[in-house]
Protein backbone atom coordinates (compact mmCIF):
# COMPACT_ATOMS: atom_id res chain seq x y z
CA UNK A 1 0.00 0.00 0.00
CA UNK A 2 1.22 3.78 -0.87
CA UNK A 3 2.15 6.50 1.21
CA UNK A 4 0.40 9.78 0.74
CA UNK A 5 1.77 12.97 0.81
CA UNK A 6 0.19 16.46 0.90
CA UNK A 7 2.17 19.22 0.90
CA UNK A 8 0.87 23.26 1.06
CA UNK A 9 -2.90 21.64 0.44
CA UNK A 10 -5.13 24.70 0.76
CA UNK A 11 -8.90 24.91 -0.26
CA UNK A 12 -10.79 28.16 -0.14
CA UNK A 13 -14.08 29.49 -1.12
CA UNK A 14 -13.68 33.17 -1.69
CA UNK A 15 -12.26 34.43 1.79
CA UNK A 16 -12.96 31.17 3.54
CA UNK A 17 -10.42 29.05 3.89
CA UNK A 18 -11.90 25.24 4.29
CA UNK A 19 -8.09 23.57 4.88
CA UNK A 20 -5.47 25.98 5.69
CA UNK A 21 -1.63 25.31 4.22
CA UNK A 22 -1.91 21.99 5.77
CA UNK A 23 1.27 19.22 5.60
CA UNK A 24 0.51 15.64 5.67
CA UNK A 25 2.42 12.19 5.57
CA UNK A 26 0.56 9.05 5.80
CA UNK A 27 2.46 6.00 6.07
CA UNK A 28 1.97 2.75 4.35
CA UNK A 29 -0.62 0.36 6.38
CA UNK A 30 -1.46 3.43 8.23
CA UNK A 31 -4.97 3.68 10.37
CA UNK A 32 -5.31 7.61 10.56
CA UNK A 33 -8.20 9.34 11.63
CA UNK A 34 -9.12 12.86 10.58
CA UNK A 35 -10.56 14.80 13.79
CA UNK A 36 -12.13 17.79 14.70
CA UNK A 37 -15.36 19.40 15.75
CA UNK A 38 -18.02 20.02 12.35
CA UNK A 39 -16.58 22.20 9.62
CA UNK A 40 -13.24 22.04 10.99
CA UNK A 41 -12.15 20.68 7.30
CA UNK A 42 -11.86 17.24 7.52
CA UNK A 43 -13.97 15.84 5.20
CA UNK A 44 -12.70 18.33 2.53
CA UNK A 45 -9.33 17.00 3.01
CA UNK A 46 -10.63 13.47 3.02
CA UNK A 47 -12.34 14.60 -0.30
CA UNK A 48 -9.39 16.13 -2.08
CA UNK A 49 -7.01 13.27 -1.33
CA UNK A 50 -9.32 11.07 -3.13
CA UNK A 51 -9.76 13.49 -6.07
CA UNK A 52 -13.72 14.42 -5.20
CA UNK A 53 -12.82 17.92 -4.58
CA UNK A 54 -10.09 20.04 -5.98
CA UNK A 55 -7.94 21.62 -4.24
CA UNK A 56 -7.30 25.69 -4.97
CA UNK A 57 -3.00 25.16 -4.86
CA UNK A 58 -0.50 22.41 -3.59
CA UNK A 59 0.44 19.30 -4.08
CA UNK A 60 -0.63 15.38 -3.34
CA UNK A 61 0.86 12.62 -4.05
CA UNK A 62 -0.15 8.60 -3.70
CA UNK A 63 2.47 6.42 -3.51
CA UNK A 64 4.99 7.37 -6.15
CA UNK A 65 2.19 8.93 -8.54
CA UNK A 66 1.40 12.72 -8.54
CA UNK A 67 -2.24 12.96 -8.20
CA UNK A 68 -2.45 16.59 -7.76
CA UNK A 69 -0.25 19.97 -8.61
CA UNK A 70 -1.41 23.33 -8.71
CA UNK A 71 1.26 24.12 -10.51
CA UNK A 72 1.89 21.68 -13.05
CA UNK A 73 -1.75 21.39 -13.40
CA UNK A 74 -2.16 17.49 -12.95
CA UNK A 75 -5.30 16.60 -11.26
CA UNK A 76 -6.00 12.49 -11.97
CA UNK A 77 -9.75 12.01 -11.32
CA UNK A 78 -10.85 10.32 -8.67
CA UNK A 79 -11.42 6.59 -10.62
CA UNK A 80 -7.97 6.53 -11.94
CA UNK A 81 -6.43 6.99 -8.21
CA UNK A 82 -7.12 3.66 -7.31
CA UNK A 83 -8.89 4.40 -3.83
CA UNK A 84 -11.77 3.43 -2.01
CA UNK A 85 -14.84 5.98 -0.47
CA UNK A 86 -17.18 4.69 2.38
CA UNK A 87 -19.67 7.01 2.97
CA UNK A 88 -22.14 8.06 5.91
CA UNK A 89 -24.47 7.17 4.06
CA UNK A 90 -24.38 3.37 2.78
CA UNK A 91 -25.63 3.93 -0.38
CA UNK A 92 -26.77 0.66 -1.24
CA UNK A 93 -29.13 -0.18 -4.34
CA UNK A 94 -32.75 -1.54 -2.91
CA UNK A 95 -33.40 -3.46 -5.94
CA UNK A 96 -30.58 -5.26 -6.02
CA UNK A 97 -29.14 -8.33 -3.66
CA UNK A 98 -26.02 -7.75 -1.71
CA UNK A 99 -24.34 -9.58 -4.20
CA UNK A 100 -25.04 -7.48 -6.83
CA UNK A 101 -24.25 -4.41 -4.89
CA UNK A 102 -20.67 -6.00 -4.35
CA UNK A 103 -20.29 -6.82 -7.61
CA UNK A 104 -21.88 -3.55 -8.97
CA UNK A 105 -18.51 -1.81 -9.27
CA UNK A 106 -16.41 -4.43 -10.51
CA UNK A 107 -18.73 -5.38 -13.83
CA UNK A 108 -18.08 -1.60 -14.94
CA UNK A 109 -13.83 -2.13 -15.00
CA UNK A 110 -11.79 -2.27 -18.21
CA UNK A 111 -8.51 -2.23 -18.14
CA UNK A 112 -5.38 -3.96 -19.25
CA UNK A 113 -5.11 -7.45 -17.76
CA UNK A 114 -3.45 -10.53 -18.09
CA UNK A 115 -5.48 -12.76 -20.74
CA UNK A 116 -6.92 -16.02 -18.72
CA UNK A 117 -7.22 -19.40 -19.20
CA UNK A 118 -10.35 -19.83 -15.80
CA UNK A 119 -11.26 -23.18 -17.22
CA UNK A 120 -8.12 -25.01 -17.21
CA UNK A 121 -7.51 -23.18 -14.00
CA UNK A 122 -10.65 -24.60 -12.32
CA UNK A 123 -10.00 -28.32 -13.45
CA UNK A 124 -6.83 -28.75 -11.62
CA UNK A 125 -8.13 -27.20 -8.72
CA UNK A 126 -11.03 -29.37 -9.18
CA UNK A 127 -8.55 -32.58 -9.74
CA UNK A 128 -6.22 -31.36 -6.60
CA UNK A 129 -9.68 -31.43 -4.26
CA UNK A 130 -10.86 -34.59 -5.49
CA UNK A 131 -7.79 -36.30 -5.28
CA UNK A 132 -8.61 -36.53 -1.29
CA UNK A 133 -12.16 -36.27 -1.26
CA UNK A 134 -12.83 -36.87 2.21
CA UNK A 135 -12.63 -33.51 3.03
CA UNK A 136 -15.10 -32.16 0.46
CA UNK A 137 -17.27 -34.70 1.56
CA UNK A 138 -16.88 -33.87 5.55
CA UNK A 139 -17.94 -29.83 4.10
CA UNK A 140 -21.07 -31.38 2.05
CA UNK A 141 -21.92 -33.60 5.58
CA UNK A 142 -22.54 -30.52 7.62
CA UNK A 143 -24.90 -28.99 5.57
CA UNK A 144 -27.69 -31.59 6.49
CA UNK A 145 -31.15 -29.78 7.55
CA UNK A 146 -33.30 -31.58 10.53
CA UNK A 147 -34.70 -34.41 7.92
CA UNK A 148 -31.26 -35.21 6.98
CA UNK A 149 -31.77 -34.09 3.82
CA UNK A 150 -28.56 -31.65 2.34
CA UNK A 151 -29.14 -28.25 1.84
CA UNK A 152 -27.62 -27.05 -0.93
CA UNK A 153 -27.28 -23.95 -0.97
CA UNK A 154 -25.22 -24.09 2.30
CA UNK A 155 -23.20 -26.51 0.77
CA UNK A 156 -22.29 -24.50 -2.07
CA UNK A 157 -21.30 -21.69 0.00
CA UNK A 158 -19.41 -24.10 2.80
CA UNK A 159 -17.14 -25.00 -0.64
CA UNK A 160 -16.54 -21.61 -1.80
CA UNK A 161 -15.18 -20.91 1.66
CA UNK A 162 -13.36 -24.22 2.31
CA UNK A 163 -11.90 -24.45 -0.49
CA UNK A 164 -11.33 -20.36 -1.67
CA UNK A 165 -13.43 -20.97 -5.31
CA UNK A 166 -15.83 -19.09 -7.22
CA UNK A 167 -19.70 -20.05 -6.94
CA UNK A 168 -19.23 -22.16 -10.38
CA UNK A 169 -16.42 -24.01 -9.11
CA UNK A 170 -17.90 -24.88 -6.45
CA UNK A 171 -21.23 -26.00 -8.31
CA UNK A 172 -18.73 -28.15 -10.33
CA UNK A 173 -17.39 -29.49 -7.38
CA UNK A 174 -21.06 -30.52 -5.41
CA UNK A 175 -22.11 -32.28 -8.90
CA UNK A 176 -19.47 -34.46 -8.65
CA UNK A 177 -20.81 -35.73 -5.45
CA UNK A 178 -17.45 -36.32 -3.56
CA UNK A 179 -17.73 -39.09 -0.50
CA UNK A 180 -15.42 -40.22 1.50
CA UNK A 181 -13.57 -43.21 0.70
CA UNK A 182 -14.95 -42.89 -2.99
CA UNK A 183 -12.64 -43.90 -5.61
CA UNK A 184 -12.50 -40.91 -7.92
CA UNK A 185 -9.35 -41.31 -10.06
CA UNK A 186 -11.47 -41.30 -13.61
CA UNK A 187 -12.88 -37.98 -12.26
CA UNK A 188 -9.10 -36.36 -11.15
CA UNK A 189 -7.44 -38.25 -14.77
CA UNK A 190 -10.40 -36.74 -16.81
CA UNK A 191 -9.83 -33.34 -15.27
CA UNK A 192 -5.73 -33.35 -15.47
CA UNK A 193 -5.98 -34.05 -18.84
CA UNK A 194 -8.59 -31.40 -19.63
CA UNK A 195 -6.02 -29.03 -18.18
CA UNK A 196 -2.67 -30.09 -19.91
CA UNK A 197 -4.31 -29.88 -22.98
CA UNK A 198 -5.09 -26.64 -22.33
CA UNK A 199 -1.99 -25.53 -20.62
CA UNK A 200 -0.29 -27.00 -24.19
CA UNK A 201 -2.35 -25.26 -26.44
CA UNK A 202 -2.31 -22.38 -25.42
CA UNK A 203 1.41 -22.32 -24.10
CA UNK A 204 0.09 -21.11 -20.17
CA UNK A 205 2.34 -20.40 -17.71
CA UNK A 206 1.78 -21.76 -14.20
CA UNK A 207 -0.70 -18.83 -12.99
CA UNK A 208 -2.22 -20.11 -16.14
CA UNK A 209 -1.84 -16.99 -18.34
CA UNK A 210 -1.57 -16.75 -22.03
CA UNK A 211 2.67 -16.08 -23.13
CA UNK A 212 3.54 -15.37 -26.21
CA UNK A 213 7.75 -15.62 -26.27
CA UNK A 214 8.02 -16.04 -22.40
CA UNK A 215 5.74 -13.13 -22.13
CA UNK A 216 2.74 -12.32 -20.66
CA UNK A 217 -0.25 -11.58 -23.05
CA UNK A 218 -2.63 -8.62 -22.11
CA UNK A 219 -5.75 -7.19 -23.07
CA UNK A 220 -8.08 -4.71 -22.54
CA UNK A 221 -11.13 -6.16 -21.17
CA UNK A 222 -13.43 -6.24 -18.43
CA UNK A 223 -12.96 -8.74 -15.46
CA UNK A 224 -14.78 -12.24 -16.08
CA UNK A 225 -17.92 -13.49 -14.12
CA UNK A 226 -15.47 -16.44 -12.30
CA UNK A 227 -12.88 -12.93 -11.79
CA UNK A 228 -15.87 -10.92 -10.03
CA UNK A 229 -17.21 -14.12 -7.78
CA UNK A 230 -13.59 -15.07 -6.72
CA UNK A 231 -13.59 -10.84 -5.39
CA UNK A 232 -17.28 -11.12 -3.84
CA UNK A 233 -16.47 -13.97 -1.87
CA UNK A 234 -13.10 -12.82 -1.01
CA UNK A 235 -14.22 -9.76 0.54
CA UNK A 236 -17.87 -11.00 1.86
CA UNK A 237 -15.74 -14.00 4.18
CA UNK A 238 -13.32 -10.88 5.26
CA UNK A 239 -16.87 -9.11 6.42
CA UNK A 240 -18.55 -12.38 7.49
CA UNK A 241 -21.97 -11.90 5.07
CA UNK A 242 -21.42 -14.86 2.66
CA UNK A 243 -24.75 -16.45 3.74
CA UNK A 244 -26.43 -13.02 2.88
CA UNK A 245 -25.84 -12.63 -0.91
CA UNK A 246 -29.34 -13.41 -2.07
CA UNK A 247 -30.84 -10.39 0.41
CA UNK A 248 -31.97 -7.49 -0.37
CA UNK A 249 -30.60 -4.48 1.71
CA UNK A 250 -34.22 -3.77 2.91
CA UNK A 251 -33.43 -7.42 4.29
CA UNK A 252 -30.37 -6.19 6.80
CA UNK A 253 -29.89 -4.79 9.66
CA UNK A 254 -27.90 -1.64 10.00
CA UNK A 255 -24.42 -3.49 10.90
CA UNK A 256 -25.28 -5.82 7.76
CA UNK A 257 -25.82 -2.95 5.79
CA UNK A 258 -22.56 -1.29 6.58
CA UNK A 259 -20.56 -4.56 6.13
CA UNK A 260 -21.78 -4.77 2.15
CA UNK A 261 -20.84 -1.37 2.19
CA UNK A 262 -17.18 -1.58 3.63
CA UNK A 263 -17.14 -5.18 1.41
CA UNK A 264 -18.45 -3.35 -2.01
CA UNK A 265 -15.45 -0.88 -1.12
CA UNK A 266 -12.82 -3.38 -0.64
CA UNK A 267 -13.85 -5.83 -3.64
CA UNK A 268 -11.78 -3.59 -6.47
CA UNK A 269 -8.41 -4.13 -4.15
CA UNK A 270 -8.06 0.15 -3.53
CA UNK A 271 -4.88 1.15 -2.33
CA UNK A 272 -6.20 3.14 0.25
CA UNK A 273 -9.61 3.09 2.12
CA UNK A 274 -11.68 6.57 2.77
CA UNK A 275 -13.84 6.38 5.27
CA UNK A 276 -16.31 9.54 6.03
CA UNK A 277 -17.80 8.92 9.49
CA UNK A 278 -19.36 5.33 8.44
CA UNK A 279 -20.67 4.21 11.52
CA UNK A 280 -22.51 7.36 12.85
CA UNK A 281 -25.86 6.18 11.71
CA UNK A 282 -25.64 2.88 13.82
CA UNK A 283 -26.95 2.38 17.31
CA UNK A 284 -24.25 2.75 20.24
CA UNK A 285 -23.53 -0.84 20.91
CA UNK A 286 -23.56 -1.84 17.13
CA UNK A 287 -21.27 1.47 16.61
CA UNK A 288 -18.58 -0.38 19.05
CA UNK A 289 -18.62 -3.67 17.71
CA UNK A 290 -18.17 -2.38 14.11
CA UNK A 291 -14.91 -0.60 15.50
CA UNK A 292 -13.45 -4.01 16.48
CA UNK A 293 -14.52 -5.21 12.82
CA UNK A 294 -13.12 -2.06 11.36
CA UNK A 295 -9.63 -3.06 13.64
CA UNK A 296 -9.86 -6.71 12.29
CA UNK A 297 -10.02 -5.51 8.91
CA UNK A 298 -7.30 -3.38 8.87
CA UNK A 299 -4.81 -5.41 9.61
CA UNK A 300 -6.57 -8.67 7.37
CA UNK A 301 -6.27 -6.53 4.62
CA UNK A 302 -3.38 -4.52 5.35
CA UNK A 303 -4.57 -1.24 3.25
CA UNK A 304 -4.01 1.88 4.45
CA UNK A 305 -7.09 3.74 5.79
CA UNK A 306 -8.06 7.31 6.24
CA UNK A 307 -11.43 7.97 8.73
CA UNK A 308 -13.42 10.40 9.28
CA UNK A 309 -14.82 10.98 12.30
CA UNK A 310 -15.59 14.10 14.59
CA UNK A 311 -16.13 11.11 17.79
CA UNK A 312 -12.93 11.17 20.09
CA UNK A 313 -13.45 8.13 21.38
CA UNK A 314 -13.60 6.33 17.63
CA UNK A 315 -10.51 8.33 16.88
CA UNK A 316 -8.67 7.24 20.35
CA UNK A 317 -9.60 3.36 20.14
CA UNK A 318 -9.47 2.78 16.27
CA UNK A 319 -6.31 5.21 14.96
CA UNK A 320 -2.91 4.44 14.86
CA UNK A 321 -2.42 7.85 14.34
CA UNK A 322 -5.05 11.32 15.51
CA UNK A 323 -4.75 14.27 12.48
CA UNK A 324 -6.72 16.53 15.15
CA UNK A 325 -7.31 20.09 12.75
CA UNK A 326 -9.28 22.90 13.52
CA UNK A 327 -10.46 25.93 11.55
CA UNK A 328 -8.50 24.04 8.07
CA UNK A 329 -5.08 23.99 10.28
CA UNK A 330 -3.52 20.69 11.08
CA UNK A 331 -3.28 20.87 15.38
CA UNK A 332 -1.61 18.07 16.11
CA UNK A 333 -0.68 14.75 14.30
CA UNK A 334 0.46 11.88 16.47
CA UNK A 335 -0.38 8.33 17.99
CA UNK A 336 -3.82 9.03 19.96
CA UNK A 337 -2.26 8.38 23.45
CA UNK A 338 0.40 10.75 22.74
CA UNK A 339 -2.33 13.38 21.53
CA UNK A 340 -3.86 12.64 25.07
CA UNK A 341 -1.07 12.64 27.42
CA UNK A 342 0.83 15.51 25.65
CA UNK A 343 -1.42 17.71 23.65
CA UNK A 344 0.25 20.59 21.83
CA UNK A 345 -2.23 23.24 23.00
CA UNK A 346 -5.20 24.59 24.72
CA UNK A 347 -7.77 23.36 21.94
CA UNK A 348 -6.09 19.62 21.43
CA UNK A 349 -6.47 19.30 24.79
CA UNK A 350 -10.23 19.86 25.58
CA UNK A 351 -11.42 17.79 22.49
CA UNK A 352 -9.88 14.90 23.14
CA UNK A 353 -10.43 12.91 26.39
CA UNK A 354 -13.77 11.96 28.01
CA UNK A 355 -14.55 13.57 30.48
CA UNK A 356 -12.93 16.30 29.62
CA UNK A 357 -10.07 18.23 31.00
CA UNK A 358 -9.90 20.28 33.91
CA UNK A 359 -8.85 23.71 32.89
CA UNK A 360 -7.15 25.84 36.39
CA UNK A 361 -6.08 29.16 35.72
CA UNK A 362 -2.76 30.24 38.08
CA UNK A 363 -0.48 32.87 38.36
CA UNK A 364 3.23 31.71 38.44
CA UNK A 365 6.96 32.59 38.42
CA UNK A 366 9.95 29.81 37.75
CA UNK A 367 12.11 29.62 41.01
CA UNK A 368 15.96 28.98 40.35
CA UNK A 369 15.90 25.52 40.87
CA UNK A 370 13.10 24.87 37.71
CA UNK A 371 9.73 24.52 39.63
CA UNK A 372 7.32 27.35 39.33
CA UNK A 373 5.16 28.58 42.18
CA UNK A 374 1.55 28.88 41.58
CA UNK A 375 -1.46 30.55 42.83
CA UNK A 376 -4.31 28.87 41.98
CA UNK A 377 -8.14 28.22 42.77
CA UNK A 378 -8.49 31.75 44.97
CA UNK A 379 -5.31 31.62 46.54
CA UNK A 380 -4.43 28.20 47.01
CA UNK A 381 -0.69 27.88 46.86
CA UNK A 382 1.34 25.01 44.97
CA UNK A 383 4.40 24.07 43.28
CA UNK A 384 4.86 22.76 39.62
CA UNK A 385 7.65 20.57 38.80
CA UNK A 386 8.21 19.94 34.93
CA UNK A 387 9.29 16.79 34.16
CA UNK A 388 12.18 17.91 32.04
CA UNK A 389 14.18 21.41 32.43
CA UNK A 390 12.97 23.82 31.21
CA UNK A 391 13.48 27.84 31.19
CA UNK A 392 10.20 29.72 31.32
CA UNK A 393 12.02 33.16 30.03
CA UNK A 394 13.75 31.12 26.95
CA UNK A 395 10.18 29.52 26.47
CA UNK A 396 8.56 32.75 26.29
CA UNK A 397 11.18 34.63 24.09
CA UNK A 398 10.74 31.56 21.27
CA UNK A 399 7.05 31.42 21.37
CA UNK A 400 7.86 35.77 20.81
CA UNK A 401 10.21 35.21 17.61
CA UNK A 402 8.07 32.20 16.34
CA UNK A 403 5.27 34.68 16.65
CA UNK A 404 7.12 37.40 14.90
CA UNK A 405 8.26 35.38 11.97
CA UNK A 406 5.06 34.14 11.42
CA UNK A 407 3.77 37.85 10.84
CA UNK A 408 6.30 38.75 8.59
CA UNK A 409 5.91 35.64 6.78
CA UNK A 410 2.10 36.54 6.64
CA UNK A 411 3.14 40.04 5.06
CA UNK A 412 5.13 38.64 2.77
CA UNK A 413 2.88 36.22 1.50
CA UNK A 414 0.18 39.29 1.53
CA UNK A 415 2.69 41.18 -1.03
CA UNK A 416 2.06 38.25 -3.41
CA UNK A 417 -0.44 38.55 -6.56
CA UNK A 418 -3.55 36.35 -5.92
CA UNK A 419 -2.77 36.41 -2.12
CA UNK A 420 -6.40 36.23 -0.54
CA UNK A 421 -6.34 37.30 3.24
CA UNK A 422 -8.05 34.71 5.31
CA UNK A 423 -12.00 35.42 6.85
CA UNK A 424 -12.11 33.00 8.97
CA UNK A 425 -9.00 34.42 11.11
CA UNK A 426 -7.17 31.80 13.55
CA UNK A 427 -7.81 32.98 17.42
CA UNK A 428 -6.12 31.15 20.47
CA UNK A 429 -8.58 29.18 22.01
CA UNK A 430 -10.88 29.98 24.68
CA UNK A 431 -11.01 27.08 26.97
CA UNK A 432 -13.89 26.67 29.64
CA UNK A 433 -13.86 26.86 33.22
CA UNK A 434 -16.11 25.28 35.02
CA UNK A 435 -17.95 27.24 38.20
CA UNK A 436 -20.64 26.42 40.29
CA UNK A 437 -22.12 29.83 38.77
CA UNK A 438 -21.72 29.75 35.04
CA UNK A 439 -19.95 32.56 33.36
CA UNK A 440 -20.73 33.30 30.13
CA UNK A 441 -17.86 32.80 28.38
CA UNK A 442 -19.11 34.50 24.87
CA UNK A 443 -19.40 37.93 26.78
CA UNK A 444 -16.51 37.94 28.97
CA UNK A 445 -13.19 40.24 28.07
CA UNK A 446 -9.91 38.51 27.62
CA UNK A 447 -7.98 40.79 30.40
CA UNK A 448 -4.25 41.72 29.66
CA UNK A 449 -2.24 38.81 29.75
CA UNK A 450 1.80 38.47 31.11
CA UNK A 451 4.41 35.83 31.15
CA UNK A 452 2.75 34.89 34.29
CA UNK A 453 -0.60 33.77 33.11
CA UNK A 454 -0.35 30.12 33.34
CA UNK A 455 -3.09 27.64 32.81
CA UNK A 456 -3.14 23.99 34.40
CA UNK A 457 -4.61 21.34 32.64
CA UNK A 458 -5.40 18.59 34.69
CA UNK A 459 -7.30 14.79 33.49
CA UNK A 460 -9.96 13.48 35.49
CA UNK A 461 -8.01 10.08 36.48
CA UNK A 462 -4.95 12.47 37.70
CA UNK A 463 -7.35 13.82 41.02
CA UNK A 464 -7.26 11.60 43.69
CA UNK A 465 -9.66 11.49 46.82
CA UNK A 466 -7.57 10.47 50.11
CA UNK A 467 -7.79 11.28 54.04
CA UNK A 468 -4.54 12.92 53.61
CA UNK A 469 -5.48 14.85 50.53
CA UNK A 470 -3.74 18.83 51.02
CA UNK A 471 -6.64 20.46 49.05
CA UNK A 472 -10.26 20.30 50.69
CA UNK A 473 -13.44 19.67 48.50
CA UNK A 474 -17.35 19.04 48.46
CA UNK A 475 -19.40 16.57 46.41
CA UNK A 476 -20.98 18.33 44.06
CA UNK A 477 -22.12 15.45 41.86
CA UNK A 478 -21.48 11.91 40.73
CA UNK A 479 -21.76 9.36 38.33
CA UNK A 480 -21.46 5.85 39.40
CA UNK A 481 -21.14 3.53 36.55
CA UNK A 482 -20.43 0.16 38.10
CA UNK A 483 -16.38 0.09 37.87
CA UNK A 484 -15.62 3.52 38.21
CA UNK A 485 -17.66 6.47 39.28
CA UNK A 486 -17.15 10.04 37.92
CA UNK A 487 -17.63 12.68 40.52
CA UNK A 488 -17.81 16.78 40.63
CA UNK A 489 -15.77 18.18 43.07
CA UNK A 490 -16.50 21.99 44.12
CA UNK A 491 -13.33 23.43 45.44
CA UNK A 492 -14.57 27.67 46.75
CA UNK A 493 -16.67 28.81 43.32
CA UNK A 494 -14.68 25.96 41.07
CA UNK A 495 -15.57 22.50 40.10
CA UNK A 496 -13.14 19.91 39.12
CA UNK A 497 -14.25 16.83 37.36
CA UNK A 498 -12.40 13.07 38.74
CA UNK A 499 -12.83 9.73 37.85
CA UNK A 500 -12.45 7.28 41.20
CA UNK A 501 -12.06 3.89 40.13
CA UNK A 502 -13.89 1.31 42.46
CA UNK A 503 -17.45 1.03 43.58
CA UNK A 504 -17.40 4.30 46.18
CA UNK A 505 -20.59 5.67 46.85
CA UNK A 506 -20.64 9.25 47.04
CA UNK A 507 -23.12 11.72 48.84
CA UNK A 508 -23.99 15.24 47.53
CA UNK A 509 -22.18 17.66 49.53
CA UNK A 510 -19.89 15.22 51.60
CA UNK A 511 -16.27 16.66 52.54
CA UNK A 512 -13.51 15.53 51.10
CA UNK A 513 -10.00 15.91 50.78
CA UNK A 514 -7.68 15.52 47.64
CA UNK A 515 -4.57 15.50 45.72
CA UNK A 516 -3.78 16.34 41.89
CA UNK A 517 -1.43 13.19 41.60
CA UNK A 518 1.04 11.87 38.56
CA UNK A 519 3.25 13.50 36.48
CA UNK A 520 0.80 14.23 33.53
CA UNK A 521 -0.40 17.30 34.84
CA UNK A 522 -0.06 19.77 31.89
CA UNK A 523 1.22 23.71 32.26
CA UNK A 524 0.08 25.85 28.87
CA UNK A 525 0.93 29.44 28.14
CA UNK A 526 -2.62 31.03 28.51
CA UNK A 527 -1.45 34.29 25.74
CA UNK A 528 0.13 31.87 23.40
CA UNK A 529 -2.20 28.49 24.46
CA UNK A 530 0.41 26.11 23.53
CA UNK A 531 2.03 23.37 26.21
CA UNK A 532 5.28 24.60 28.27
CA UNK A 533 6.25 21.70 29.59
CA UNK A 534 4.02 18.39 31.34
CA UNK A 535 5.33 17.41 35.17
CA UNK A 536 3.92 16.97 38.88
CA UNK A 537 1.92 19.76 41.34
CA UNK A 538 1.74 20.04 44.96
CA UNK A 539 -0.17 22.00 47.26
CA UNK A 540 2.16 24.12 49.93
CA UNK A 541 -0.89 25.65 51.12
Amino acid sequence: MPEIKLEHITKRWGRFYGVDDLNLTISDNAFVTLLGPSGCGKTTTLRMIAGLETPTSGRITIGDKVVFDSEQGINIPANKRKVGFLFQNYALWPNMTVYQNISFGLSNIKESMPKVDFEAKNNLRLAEILAEPAEAAAVIEECRDKNGKIDEKKAIIKLIDAFTISQYTAKKLYALKPEAGKDMSAEVKSLQEKAQAAIEAGHLNENFEFSENGKVVETVRKLSKEEIDLAVRRVSRIVKISMFMDRYPSELSGGQQQRVAIARTLAPEPTVLFMDEPLSNLDAKLRLEMRYELQRLHVETGSTFVYVTHDQMEAMTLATEICLINNGVLQQYEPPLTVYSRPNNLFVADFVGNPSVNFVEAKGTQNEDGTVSLSLLNGHKAVFTPSLPVSLPVWFQKRDEAKQAEAEALKAASQVKGYVEKQNKDETFRYHISKVEEDDDALMEIPELTNEDLVLGVRPEFISLSENGKLEGEIYGAMPTGMESTVKIRVGEFLLTGVVFGSTLFSIGEKIRMDLSGDGIMLFDRKGGKIISLGSLSFTE
